[in-house]
């Protein structure tokens, strides 16, 4: 329901800017310039190529969390610690209102954890082994609670589809960008109506540049999430016990994120600073603390 309701909401936005270009006569203003474009198309166009990652991407994150973190899934408990893993996962499962998510440990000395999944009744909660060495009980069962808020808020399916919507506009404009100057500055077009290297180069370079404003929204959106989560972790497993897990992260010496795209999802973002900040996957420690010490 949620990703239906996110793709309706979608195409309602594509539709309105469809309707906006048409009206401001973005399309005659390309063509008076010699740039015969379908804008309609285009953003057709735009949005499956960039849609259709996200949800690749999307639909194999629990496999591919497992393959590149080397997660060892938690099927039967062997002893007393992967019981109370999976116990209290369970516990916070049905508080938030979910299906029981697969449990996983991580072999990493850097303590952190992610939750992911395209779906919140099945997805997969993982620790690393760093996580259970640095933390105590309560703190440890206050990150779980964590992790499973962003499972049940659905945080994994929106931040993927926020990705595809920026990928859409980043095509799309470039597009654009790349016919402006093929056609009017190099004015290099062949019989057949074919391509000119100008454009190649001229696109590439936008969606580069149109990227990096991209990602800035996407982080954006990725540590509002982590307020919402601490909130829910809060709620699940007290508030102190979630304010004593943030400081154990704060009294960890090496900050390093997860790799690549798991960076996001995981409990510690790493530091950033300055213009650094607007890149980062989590607020600083410090302001989540102060943002749960002022909870009500």
């Amino acid at each position: 329901m949620r990703i239906f309701l996110f793709l309706l909401t979608n195409a309602a936005v594509l539709l309105l800017i469809s309707i906006i270009f048409h009206v401001l006569g973005l399309g005659n203003f390309l063509t008076q310039r010699g740039v015969h474009l379908n804008l309609d198309s285009l953003l057709l166009m735009s949005a499956i190529i960039g849609m259709s990652g996200s949800f690749i991407s999307l639909m194999m994150s629990k496999w591919m969390a497992k393959q590149s973190m080397g997660v060892y899934v938690i099927e039967q408990p062997t002893n007393q610690t992967e019981r109370w893993l999976v116990d209290t996962v369970r516990r916070h499962a049905q508080q938030a209102g979910i299906g029981m998510p697969e449990v996983g440990i991580f072999d990493s000395p850097e303590p952190n954890a992610f939750a992911t999944g395209m779906n919140k009744n099945d997805a997969l909660v993982a620790v690393s082994t760093g996580l259970m060495h640095h933390m105590n009980a309560d703190e440890v069962e206050a990150v779980l609670g964590h992790e499973i808020s962003h499972v049940a808020n659905g945080d994994m399916v929106t931040l993927g589809l926020i990705q595809g919507v920026v990928n859409t506009f980043v095509y799309f404009f470039a597009s654009i960008a790349g016919h402006l100057i093929d056609r009017v500055v190099f004015r290099s077009e062949d019989d057949r109506g074919g391509y000119g290297p100008a454009y190649y180069l001229t696109q590439i370079v936008a969606q580069i540049f149109l990227s990096i404003l991209a990602t800035m929204v996407v982080m954006w959106f990725s540590r509002w999430r982590e307020f919402r989560a601490d909130a829910g972790g809060a709620r699940l497993a007290g508030q102190n016990r979630m304010i004593g897990a943030l400081r154990a992260l704060q009294r960890a010496h090496d900050h390093r994120d997860l790799p690549g795209e798991f960076a996001a999802f995981g409990i510690n973002g790493g530091l950033g600073y300055g213009f650094k900040k607007l890149f980062m996957s989590h607020p600083p420690l410090e302001e989540r603390i102060a943002a749960l010490q002022n909870l009500r």
